[in-house]
């Protein structure tokens, strides 16, 4: 998966699409990833001590990681990422600008 924790990302399907936000968390095992502000859904929360409320708590559930795709950091587009070897390491590149995200 070529999408990391902090990365901008744009939603290309589901009822979130074409908006934009930031990678709080990446699943690897499943290929599902968590974003913020998006794909939420309400959560109803139980009082946990006597004379305390219960409340509604929204929460980013997390989405497949073929419904996203990674905004490049230079031409500001949403962009597929592709991977080459500059020294002795592995970076990811733009594949419409060619520029290292």
């Amino acid at each position: 998966m070529n999408i990391k924790k902090g990365d901008n990302v744009k939603i290309i399907a589901g009822k979130d699409r074409g908006k934009s936000g930031k990678v709080l968390a990446v699943f690897s095992d499943s290929n599902r990833i968590s974003i913020e502000g998006l794909n939420v859904f309400k959560k109803h929360k139980r009082p946990t001590k006597q004379g305390q409320k219960g409340e509604i708590i929204s929460l980013a559930r997390p989405m497949d990681a073929s419904n996203i795709m990674l905004i490049c950091g230079s031409c500001k587009k949403p962009t597929r990422v592709g991977q080459r070897a500059e020294g002795d390491r592995k970076v990811r590149f733009c594949k419409k600008c060619k520029a290292s995200i």
